[in-house]
Order: C-alpha cells, then structure tokens, then sequence
C-alpha cells in the first residue's frame, strides 16, 4: 500500500487550508472591526504636550492618574513628565507662616531637590502600560554647575530602566531664578553642563534647556546677552538632540529689540531675525525650539501683525517647533488647555502641514526616537538589579 500522497492530493490539501486561511482571516478581520468599532474611533487629540511640571516649587502636584485620565484624557495624545528641579525654602525669619509654593514668593534661597527623579518614576510606574506608553518622563534633579551632575543621571538611568526618555527642563539662566538658587550659578561655559550634553548625546537622551537669551529689561540695540554663548554652547553639542525651551523668552526677556524706537513693530523683526539665523544655521540642525508658557504666548500674539510674522516663520521652518503647555500642576483640563487656545490666531494661520507638525509630529518624532535610543543604551549598559 502506497502510504505517501500523491501530486494531486498535496494539491487538494493546499486549496483546501488556503479556503480556510481565508475564511478565519475574514473572520478575524471582521471581529476586529467590531472591536474597533465597539471602542469607538481613536481620540483626534488637539496636541502633544512637549513641555509639562506634574508638580510645583515645593514638590507638590496633580495625582498622575488624574493627570492622564481627565488632564490630558482625549485632547493631549502624549506628554513630556517631569517636576521641578529646584526647592523654594520656607524661611520662617523671611515670611513666618507664610509658606511659599513659588519662587516670586519668597526671597529665600531655592536649592536643588534630587529626590524628584525618584517620585517622577514612581508615580509613571504606577499607570498601566498603555498608559504609561503615552507619556515620557524626563530626569531634572541634577546640579548643572556639578561635575558630579552627570553621574545623577546615569545613577536614575540604572535605577529605574525603562523609564526615562530625556532630561529636563533644567536652568541655566533664567530671570529671577538664577539668582535665588544657593550655591554656584550656572553657566552655559562651565564643564559641568558639557559632560551632561555629552552624556546625554551618548545616551539618545532628549534635553530640554532653559536659557533666557538676554538679560531682563535689556537695552535696546544691542545683541542679546547670552546669544553668543548659548549658540557656541549648543554647537560643541551637535550628537545631542536639544530642545531650547520657550526659545530664550521670559515673563521680563521680552524679544530683542531693533535698533529703531524700540516699539512692538520694531521689536519682532529684530528677534524674527535671530530665530531664522539659528534655524538656518546647518551646525544647529539639532537644535529645537518649544513655543510653551503663557508668557511666551503673549508675545505671539501681541497684534495681527506679530501673529501674521510668527504664523510666517513657522509655516518656513515647520520642523523646528514644538508646541507644549509649561503647565504647573494643573488642577484640570481647561487649565491645561487655555495656554494651547492662546496659539489659536496662528493655528488658524498655519498650513495644515506646519500645524501638524508643531503640535503632534515634531514631538512623536523627537520622543520616538530618544526613547529607542536610551531602551538600547539601557539594553547594553544597565545591569539587572
């Protein structure tokens, strides 16, 4: 008896689980549609948040899971996620029981507070995986004038893996901060911040700085204090992917003034001037620019002709932007939402491209890749505890 199949039966055998591959693909296709279809389409959100303080200057904030459900719930697709490095001190002899939550609270000392990395990925490491897949939590409590500083950050990297996606918003110069912080002011020249921007450039980690252009109520005329320094600055760093918070502006560094009277239509074209020169400079091709705070707002819409430059610029240069909120512990969604609403005149001015791309492209593609890199260098250089 011959036991081994003929051509004509492999054939037959073929056909036949082909029919059926078919007919359950089909099958799984369609119950897949009516899963999708029983969720509900996917939320259209209104934008990524590049730029976000779960908590506030005394390390006090909003409840993370609140923050994803109902902050950001279906209008905020991804998050940045970090605190804030520095600690207002309660001087009892400077306000007695008064307990300060701010910086312009006080007139004592703020310090650095490292303990916030650790509460930062605790609190990510609480939401569900899908949950935390939406967010991207960022190292921020390390000393910046400290050549001990980048060991912080590798000391968070090997203690909590999986986590961290970029460091930041950290200050170099910023007004009325600067000054409050005890011990060694930072600089954009000490070697302390370039071993961090080399770390990080090893790593794949994302940076996000805070470096006021100018000095408070600077005169007009004359080139912006920390132009030169933060452009040489970030030039030694070209492996880094950096992201200049608010783009130098302040709630008192307002942008520079021309050389003509100084009035608001002098002002813009002089600063439009300096933001086209450093995104067309190719040795800064690294360098991003996030649009957050509600002070930075103010001045894009300052007029219908300052909106019309700004929507110009970015309609250019629509890869170089990055919309985010700054928010500090919001306490809900519309306090989340209003400094994006601020931007609506130059939404509404964009191109359907530069519009998307601000609010939701730049981010994905930033924070995509930075999270690649570091689970890789993790992969490569974190031993299991």
């Amino acid at each position: 008896m011959n036991l081994l199949p003929t051509v004509r039966d492999l054939w037959r055998a073929l056909a036949i689980g082909a029919v059926i591959a078919v007919i359950l693909g089909g099958a799984s296709l369609a119950f897949s549609a009516a899963g999708k279809a029983a969720r509900g389409p996917a939320p259209d959100y209104l934008f990524n948040d590049s730029h976000f303080h779960l908590t506030n200057y005394v390390q006090k904030g909003t409840d993370i899971h609140k923050y994803v459900e109902q902050i950001m719930g279906d209008k905020v697709g991804r998050s940045t996620l970090f605190g804030i490095p520095l600690q207002q001190q309660w001087s009892y002899g400077n306000s007695g029981d008064f307990a300060p939550t701010y910086y312009l609270q006080s007139d004592a000392p703020l310090y650095y507070y490292s303990f916030t990395d650790a509460y930062i990925a605790r609190v990510y490491q609480s939401l569900p995986k899908a949950q935390q897949a939406r967010l991207d939590p960022m190292i921020t409590g390390f000393n910046p004038t400290d050549m001990y500083g980048v060991d912080h950050i590798r000391r968070v990297l090997e203690l909590f893996p999986g986590v961290f996606s970029g460091i930041g918003e950290f200050t170099i110069h910023k007004e009325f901060v600067s000054s409050k912080i005890a011990g060694e002011t930072a600089s954009l020249t000490n070697p302390a911040l370039d071993r961090i921007l080399d770390f990080a450039g090893e790593v794949g980690l994302a940076v996000i700085i805070h470096n006021d252009i100018d000095m408070p109520f600077a005169k007009a005329g004359t080139e912006p204090v920390y132009l030169t320094q933060m452009r040489n600055l970030l030039r030694r760093h070209s492996n880094t992917t950096i992201i200049w918070a608010h783009f130098g502006l302040g709630r008192i560094v307002h942008p520079t003034q021309g050389q003509a009277t100084g009035d608001a239509e002098e002002r813009s074209p002089a600063y439009r001037q300096i933001v086209e020169q450093l995104v067309n400079d190719p040795t800064l091709s690294h360098v991003y620019y996030d649009i957050s705070w509600d002070e930075v707002a103010k001045y894009a819409i300052a007029d219908p002709a300052v909106e019309k430059r700004t929507a110009e610029v970015f309609n250019r240069y629509p890869d170089r932007f990055l919309f985010g909120t700054d928010n500090v512990a919001p306490a809900d969604q519309a306090t989340q939402l209003r400094v994006y609403h601020l931007w609506d005149p130059i939404w509404a001015e964009l191109t359907p491209e530069a519009s998307l791309k601000i609010r939701k492209g730049n981010y994905e593609r930033i924070f995509d890749a930075a999270r690649a890199r570091v689970r890789a260098w993790e992969k490569a250089n974190v031993k299991p505890l």
